[in-house]
C-alpha cells in the first residue's frame, strides 16, 4: 500500500479503497458494484451492489450509470461531518473501471455533492484488454501506465479484477432470477398450486393471458372471481 500512495500521492498509505464496475447486456438489468479493499485485504461485507433504477438512460450509457452509482453512493456522506464519515466509510481512494469519460462523470459526481479530499483514478484495459498495458487516468494528469512486472500494478489489477467479477457475478444471478419468473408469479392469490394447474391446462403462460373467463373457470381451483382477476392482470382491468 505504500507504493499506492506514493503513485497517487496519497497523505498515507490507503485504508479504505472503493473500486467500481458496471455490468449489463445492452443496458438490460443493469447493476453497479463497489468492492472493498484496505490493510487486510478485501472487505466482502463492505462490498455494494446498486440496481440501476433510472428510466431516463440510455440503454448502455455506462457514463450515466456510474454517475447514478457514485450519487447514491456519496450523497448521503456529503451530508455528514467529518466524524460521521469515516464512522461509515470513507474512502482515501476510488478507482474507476474506465478511462477518461468514467473518470469525467465520477468527478462530476464529487463536485456536484461538494466532496473534496477523494482521490480519483480511472483504469482502462490496454490495447486488445492485454494485462499489463492498462492505462491510468487522473484529474491534472497525462494518462500514465506502470512497469509490466510492478508489484503497485498488480495490486491494482486484482481491484479491478476484484470489481468485475462481482459486478459480473451478480448481474448474471440477477438476470437468471429474472428469467425463471413467469407473468403468473405477479398475479395476485396465484399460489404454485393454481400456477402447475393453468401450466397443464394451457400449456404456457403466454395462454394463459390470452384466454377468457370462461377458459380460466375450467382450470381445477380457479372460481369464477379469480378467473376474472387472472383475466383483468392481463388486459389491465378492461371490460
Amino acid at each position: 500500500l505504500d507504493g499506492v500512495q506514493t503513485l497517487f500521492d496519497l497523505d498515507a498509505p490507503p485504508e479504505r479503497i472503493e473500486t467500481y464496475d458496471n455490468s449489463h447486456i445492452q443496458g438490460a438489468h443493469a447493476i453497479g458494484a463497489m468492492v472493498v479493499a484496505g490493510p487486510e485485504g478485501f472487505e466482502k461485507k463492505h462490498y455494494r451492489t446498486f440496481n440501476i433504477k433510472s428510466q431516463e438512460l440510455t440503454p448502455g450509457d455506462d457514463f450515466a450509470m456510474m454517475r447514478e452509482v457514485l450519487t447514491r453512493r456519496f450523497k448521503r456522506l456529503a451530508a455528514m461531518d467529518n466524524a460521521e464519515r469515516q464512522a461509515a466509510g470513507w474512502p482515501d481512494l476510488v478507482l474507476i473501471d474506465g478511462g477518461a469519460g468514467q473518470l469525467t462523470a465520477a468527478q462530476t459526481v464529487l463536485d456536484e455533492l461538494g466532496l473534496s479530499g477523494i482521490t480519483l483514478a480511472g483504469i482502462a484495459k490496454g490495447p486488445e484488454r492485454n494485462a499489463g498495458r492498462e492505462r491510468f487516468f487522473m484529474e491534472g494528469r497525462a494518462p500514465f501506465m506502470l512497469e509490466p512486472r510492478d508489484p503497485v500494478l498488480y495490486y491494482l489489477q486484482r481491484l479491478r479484477d476484484e470489481a468485475h467479477r462481482f459486478a459480473i457475478g451478480t448481474h448474471r444471478a440477477r438476470r437468471k432470477t429474472a428469467q425463471g419468473r413467469s407473468p403468473l408469479d405477479e398475479v395476485p392469490g396465484i399460489g404454485a398450486a393454481r400456477k402447475r394447474a393453468l401450466l397443464r391446462h394451457f400449456g404456457s403462460a403466454k395462454a394463459v393471458s390470452r384466454a377468457g373467463t370462461a377458459d380460466l373457470i375450467c382450470v381445477k381451483g380457479i372460481s369464477a372471481s379469480m378467473a376474472k382477476q387472472i383475466y383483468d392482470f392481463f388486459h389491465g382491468g378492461e371490460t
